[in-house]
């Protein structure tokens, strides 16, 4: 009797591309959790006992206690709803009116020639300059105009300081659109304001959801125009987490409570809009 042969079976090769695949995981992982190193520690701070702070403040709480945001809530003389309704109408005052100059402003330039490649080097060059070097005419022009401690003056201040980036993103994403498809309707008569509203807007729409993501975060998070420019009226959240800073001392509790409740919202409305942001931020990118 013949014994019979059992087949070979291929042994299966680890691909290298698996294994660059999960280190590049891993290094994104570590860089991630280092980022957020500031934001977990304040989510550890905002839940230890003011004793507990002191000793470490690294440590993880024995005691978990809600007593900072009680503060942050409902504590007399701070108004943390109020501070939170004023954030909220300027980031999103500022989105409004970013959108509603930036959209028309670079169709015109990119699709119209308007002014020419001049005014986005323009923009580029004045969304590089620091914003502590606008704060001061600002403050003189508000004054006089009667902006100062408003929630539209930060508005303007806002939308002033994120709009060149506005339009540098919306000029990406509108080069990105093919000519032959407005050509197309203007030959079935369409006007150019027709042609915008019903053909580019829809086609630009992930630009500008990435656009408003990223205005909304900046203004959400701005400190310096709202320091300046608001004294009680208009203080945001960013601001208003300050008031924790007493001349008995700083209560870090407090402060990590206030910080961290107002980082959800910009945090939800990026995760929200995390596939039109990657998108619309990867216009213009790639040609061909």
């Amino acid at each position: 009797m013949t014994a019979l042969s059992t087949p070979l079976v291929p042994r299966t090769r680890r691909s290298p591309r698996n294994g660059r695949k999960w280190i590049f995981t891993i290094a994104v992982g570590l860089v991630a959790l280092l980022v957020n190193v500031p934001l977990l520690n304040a989510l550890l701070v905002s839940f230890k006992p003011t004793g507990e702070i002191a000793k470490n403040p690294l440590s993880l709480p024995t005691a978990p206690t809600f007593d900072h945001y009680a503060n942050v809530l409902y504590a007399s003389g701070y108004n943390f709803p109020q501070f939170f309704l004023n954030s909220t109408l300027i980031a999103l005052g500022t989105v409004a009116l970013v959108l509603l100059i930036a959209v028309p402003s670079t169709y015109a330039i990119i699709r119209l020639g308007f002014g020419g490649r001049w005014i986005i080097n323009s923009a580029s060059g004045l969304r590089l300059l620091p914003a502590i070097f606008f704060v001061v005419p600002f403050f003189v022009l508000f004054s006089a105009a009667g902006l100062q401690d408003t929630i539209l003056g930060l508005i303007v201040a806002n939308t002033f300081l994120n709009l060149p980036l506005a339009i540098i993103l919306l000029a990406s994403g509108l080069r990105d659109i093919p000519n032959e498809i407005e050509e197309a309707a203007a030959m079935d008569g369409a006007s150019v304001y027709r042609t915008l509203l019903g053909i580019v807007l829809p086609m630009l729409a992930p630009t500008m959801v990435a656009v408003s993501v990223l205005v909304f975060i900046f203004t959400w998070n701005d400190y310096l125009f709202a320091l300046v420019l608001s004294t009680s009226n208009s203080t945001p959240v960013t601001l208003g987490a300050a008031n924790f800073v007493t001349s008995t001392g700083i209560r870090w509790g407090d402060i990590s409570a206030a910080s961290f409740l107002s980082t959800l919202p910009p945090l939800a409305f990026a995760v929200f809009a995390q596939r039109y942001l990657v998108s619309g931020l990867s216009a213009g990118a790639v040609k061909g």
